[in-house]
């Protein structure tokens, strides 16, 4: 049984969480992805879906405010086509303002 009523929030929706302004991850070469990435594995490797694949528009989308910092992604990409750095500051994820 859970703690919190209906009428209640949960812990997780009192968290601010303040992100970057810019990215910490960046592809290197979008061609690559497009031309010579098959199946996209970032795009399911990824435990928290960073990446998502745009085929209408045949390119792949970065969402990085919803990276965790476990570095998967530079080396899963079978093209090592991914730039990854430390956010600004260097103390990584930001839960908190």
């Amino acid at each position: 049984m859970s703690n919190f009523s209906k009428d209640q929030k949960t812990p997780l929706d009192s968290i601010p969480i303040k992100a970057d302004d810019t990215s910490h991850i960046q592809i290197k070469n979008r061609e690559v992805c497009l031309e010579e990435c098959e199946n996209k594995p970032c795009t399911y490797y990824c435990p928290t879906r960073v990446f998502s694949w745009r085929g209408e528009e045949n390119r792949i989308e970065i969402d990085y405010t919803r990276c965790v910092e476990c570095l998967a992604c530079p080396h899963g990409c079978p093209h090592n086509n991914i730039a990854w750095s430390f956010p600004q500051g260097g103390y990584g994820v930001n839960y908190q303002n």
